[in-house]
């Protein structure tokens, strides 16, 4: 049984908050739930720190008071922190200052994406329960079970962090996770484009012209409406439907009904007719798909070298117990190769693990080369044949 108490005032929030902003670190998870809303609701807070654990219930509290724990020196530990930062964001309208992720942590000794589960059992040798992972955590009053589990995330997440710590400081690897961990922190949180949401529609990908025109004025209005209405996107008008009116272009309501997709209370009030105006637009607009940027005049086929330095990339990230995701994705190969402006490759330490020698491969100043069903970069040699027209029988 854990020791934990819940902070459901305001004064006993900002008394734990004060209280908080002066400890080295505290350890933080948060539950919320985004299945039938737009915004994610957050229902519960679990911060632990030193020898206690308090969870805070954001249904009988504001969490305003937490902007100034968010701003403290206090280093937030928390893992796989990508959504509960996306979250403190809309519920306090802040981040952490300083940020240890330990998912992205254990990336760099040879974990790929784990589990806070799985990092239990290898740091700690403890089991966590898993009886209340798909609970409801907006529903009063939470059972003991339930919170128990709550509690669980948080108890022994320092332990975590420090064995975390001295292992990558005994692989000199602890800057790199802290740099890591620092892009997670400052990366953009501002709400999608509503301009950009035709991309994310797969059925819409695929037209061109006039329908393509449609389909991008009808996926943004879905997804302002959505904001508005803090509703799934799909609560408004499904994929389908966006590109089955793409398709049709209908200008009235009796040709919007006979739409496949659309249901009778998507024609209902102004719902229909502001559809029938964003189908208007799309027409009336002429808008086409932004193209990409070239970041230079190169026309070269970097193709086969960056397959050949994405295999490469592998077996280094796992000789060398890194999550090879961490290292390098194949986009990352290409810009690089591409000589795009900032490719994370020519930055930090994926530039001293593997950029610098890389770019010795694009200036010809080394070879990739199959060795025991091992590719290996290799110093090139002067009698190199460089040309496919040399090799004959």
């Amino acid at each position: 049984m854990l020791d934990y108490r819940i902070i459901d005032t305001a004064d006993d929030l900002q008394a734990t908050v004060d209280v908080l902003s002066r400890t080295d670190r505290y350890a933080l998870d948060t539950e919320f739930h985004r299945e039938q809303s737009y915004w994610p609701t957050v229902a519960l807070v679990q911060i632990a720190w030193d020898d206690q654990i308090v969870l805070i219930d954001p249904l009988a509290v504001d969490l305003e008071p937490l902007k100034a724990l968010m701003a403290s020196d206090a280093l937030a530990v928390i893992h796989a922190a990508r959504q509960d930062l996306e979250i403190l964001d809309l519920a306090c309208g802040a981040i952490p200052a300083r940020l240890f992720d330990t998912q992205i942590a254990a990336g760099f000794l040879g974990l790929s994406t784990p589990s806070l589960s799985l990092l239990h059992e290898r740091e700690l040798g403890v089991t966590l329960a898993k009886g209340s992972r798909f609970t409801d955590w907006l529903k009063r009053p939470l059972g003991a079970a339930q919170l128990d589990y709550a509690a669980s995330d948080v108890a022994r997440l320092l332990e975590i962090h420090d064995q975390l710590v001295s292992k990558l400081e005994a692989r000199n690897r602890l800057s790199w996770a802290q740099a890591e961990c620092e892009l997670m922190r400052s990366r953009d949180l501002t709400p999608r484009d509503p301009d950009g949401a035709w991309s994310r529609i797969k059925e819409a990908r695929h037209l061109k012209g006039r329908p393509l025109a449609v389909a991008q004025s009808i996926a943004a209005w879905r997804e302002r409406r959505a904001a508005a209405l803090n509703q799934p996107v799909r609560f408004v008008l499904s994929d389908l439907a966006v590109a089955s009116i793409a398709q049709a272009m209908p200008t009235n309501q009796n040709a919007l009904s006979r739409i496949r997709g659309i249901d009778r209370g998507t024609l209902k009030g102004k719902q229909g007719v502001e559809l029938l105006k964003a189908v208007k637009q799309g027409l009336e607009s002429g808008w086409r798909p932004p193209r990409n940027p070239k970041r230079n005049a190169d026309t070269r086929d970097y193709r086969p070298a960056v397959t050949l330095a994405s295999a490469w990339i592998a077996q280094v990230a796992k000789a060398n117990e890194i999550d090879p995701a961490l290292l390098a994705t194949r986009a990352d190969v290409e810009a690089f190769l591409r000589g795009d402006d900032d490719p994370r490759l020519a930055q930090g330490w994926r530039a001293e693990l593997v950029g610098d020698h890389i770019r010795r491969l694009v200036d010809g100043e080394a070879a990739l080369a199959f060795d025991n069903d091992v590719v290996v970069l290799e110093q090139r040699s002067n009698q190199a044949i460089t040309r496919s027209e040399k090799l004959k029988p």
